[in-house]
């Protein structure tokens, strides 16, 4: 089965939230606080394991280097 690393849906790659009634931020409970999911072939959505983050750190920072020209 392959994945792809993809920006989250939820956050749209921010990785958190910010509660608009107390101003707080707290993690995306889609992705975790990374910013970015799994994506599978068969286009299921999954966390990136923290014990993974070392091993795509590459692509993290390459996808989020995009996103943020994008801003």
């Amino acid at each position: 089965m392959s994945t792809n690393i993809v920006r989250c849906i939820s956050c749209d790659g921010f990785g958190w939230f910010e509660d608009d009634f107390s101003g707080e931020a707290e993690d995306c409970d889609w992705c975790g606080g990374v910013g970015y999911v799994y994506r599978t072939a068969n286009n299921t959505d999954a966390k990136i394991p923290r014990a993974d983050l070392e091993t795509v750190s590459e692509e993290l920072e390459r996808l989020e280097t995009i996103r943020m020209r994008e801003l």
